[in-house]
C-alpha cells in the first residue's frame, strides 16, 4: 500500500482543524464536543475551568459555561463519565469497556468483599438519588486501602468504581460537586448494544477524527486507553522520523487559520511529543514545579497563530481584584506587529468573557 507523504504545513493544519482551531468558529456547544470527542474536566481554574476554556477557544465570547451544565444535567445530549464530558451519542462506543470492568485484580476483590456495600449505595440512590457522595453512608466491610488521598475514601471509591462499571452515573453537579443517580435514570433508555470490537472500532476511529494525525503504534492516554492499530492511512512527514496515522477526511480541505489561546489541557497541545514533532514547540505544564524553575508560568496558555505554536502567555484571573492579569508574553520568536496585534485581541477577548478588566505587566 502507498504511504502518504505530507509536508510539515499540512500535517500541522489537519491537526488544527480536526480539533476546530480554524477558520470559521464551530456554531454550538454540542458540534464542539462531536468534533473533539471529549472534554477533559479539571478542578484547576488559573483563568477559568479547563473545560469552559477550552470551549471558549472554539466558540468564542458567545460561549457561556451554564451551555455546558444544561447539556449535561437537562438536554442530556452530553454525558460525565470518569472526569471526562462526552457527546451522549457515544455512550454505546463505551458501555461495552464498563461492563467489562475491572480487569485488575485488586478492585474487583474489593468489590467482592464490600458486596454488602455495593448493595447498599444503589439502594440509597434508587431511593433519594440524585445524591452528593456526603449523603451517602459508609457501610463498607473492608476499607479501601491506597498510599494516595483515596485511602479509606469508601463511599467516594465505591461511588467512581460503580461509575466505570456503568450502575451509577454523575446526574450534575452542586458547585464542583458530583451529583450521582443510578446509570438507568441518567442514561438514554435504548442505547444501542455494540460488541467490544465494534466499540473498540468506533472509538479508535472518533479519536483518529478528533486529532487528524497520530504516530503510528502510539498508545493510548489515560483519556483514551486504546493504541489506534490501522485504522486511518499511513504517512510519513517530510523531515520528521517515522511513521503517522492520518484521518483520510481529513485530506485536501482548505484552511484558514486564527489566533487563539489554549488551555494547558487542551487536545492540541495535550500530546507534548507530537507538538515537538509536527509544531517544533515545546511545552511543559509548570504548576507543580517551584516558582523559581519556571520559564513560562504557573498556568501558562500556548498561543496558536495559523498552523503555528508560537509562544505561551502567563496570567491568571484574579476574582478579587477583578482583573485578568498577564504576567508576560513569551513569544518563541519575535512577533511581527500584526500577530502581536491577535494576541493582544485574543487576551482582550478572553478578559470580557471572563467578566474581568485586563491588566498586562512585566
Amino acid at each position: 500500500m502507498t504511504v502518504l507523504r505530507l509536508d510539515p504545513a499540512e500535517a500541522r493544519r489537519i491537526a488544527v482543524r480536526a480539533q476546530l482551531l480554524d477558520a470559521p468558529r464551530p456554531a454550538d456547544l454540542l458540534a464542539v464536543v462531536r468534533g473533539l470527542t471529549l472534554l477533559q474536566i479539571d478542578p484547576i481554574a488559573a483563568v477559568a475551568p479547563s473545560a469552559d476554556l477550552i470551549l471558549w477557544s472554539r466558540l468564542g465570547r458567545g460561549y457561556r459555561p451554564a451551555q455546558l451544565q444544561q447539556a449535561l444535567e437537562r438536554d442530556r445530549t452530553l454525558f460525565e463519565h470518569n472526569a471526562m464530558v462526552r457527546p451522549m451519542e457515544d455512550l454505546a462506543l463505551h458501555l461495552p469497556a464498563m461492563a467489562a470492568w475491572p480487569a485488575r485484580e485488586a478492585p474487583r476483590e474489593w468489590l467482592r468483599v464490600n458486596d454488602r456495600f455495593r448493595r447498599d449505595v444503589l439502594e440509597r440512590l434508587g431511593g433519594d438519588g440524585p445524591l452528593p457522595s456526603r449523603e451517602i453512608p459508609d457501610t463498607s466491610a473492608v476499607p479501601w486501602r491506597s498510599t494516595g488521598w483515596t485511602d479509606s475514601r469508601n463511599v467516594t471509591q465505591m461511588l467512581e468504581f460503580l461509575m466505570l462499571r456503568g450502575e451509577v452515573a454523575v446526574a450534575g453537579r452542586r458547585g464542583r460537586q458530583r451529583l450521582w443517580d443510578l446509570a438507568e435514570r441518567v442514561y438514554p433508555a435504548g442505547t444501542p448494544v455494540l460488541s467490544p470490537k465494534e466499540a473498540h472500532r468506533g472509538r479508535t476511529a472518533r479519536r483518529l477524527r478528533s486529532l487528524g494525525i497520530v504516530r503510528a503504534g502510539a498508545p493510548g492516554t489515560p483519556a483514551e486507553p486504546l493504541a489506534l492499530g490501522e485504522v486511518g492511512v499511513e504517512a510519513v512527514v517530510e523531515g520528521v522520523p517515522g511513521t503517522w496515522r492520518v484521518d483520510p477526511e481529513a485530506l485536501g480541505r482548505p484552511f484558514g487559520g486564527r489566533t487563539v489561546l489554549l488551555s494547558p489541557f487542551d487536545r492540541l497541545v495535550h500530546d507534548r511529543a507530537r507538538i515537538r514533532d509536527l509544531f517544533g514547540f515545546e511545552y511543559t505544564l509548570e504548576m507543580y514545579k517551584p516558582r523559581a524553575a519556571r520559564r513560562w508560568g504557573y498556568f501558562a496558555l500556548p498561543v496558536l497563530h495559523g498552523d503555528r505554536l508560537i509562544g505561551k502567555v502567563d496570567a491568571a484571573a484574579d476574582r478579587k481584584s477583578g482583573t485578568f492579569a498577564v504576567s508576560a508574553v513569551h513569544e518563541d520568536v519575535p512577533f511581527p506587529p500584526s500577530t502581536a496585534e491577535a494576541v493582544q485581541e485574543q487576551l482582550e477577548d478572553l478578559a470580557a468573557w471572563l467578566g474581568l478588566r485586563l491588566s498586562r505587566g512585566g
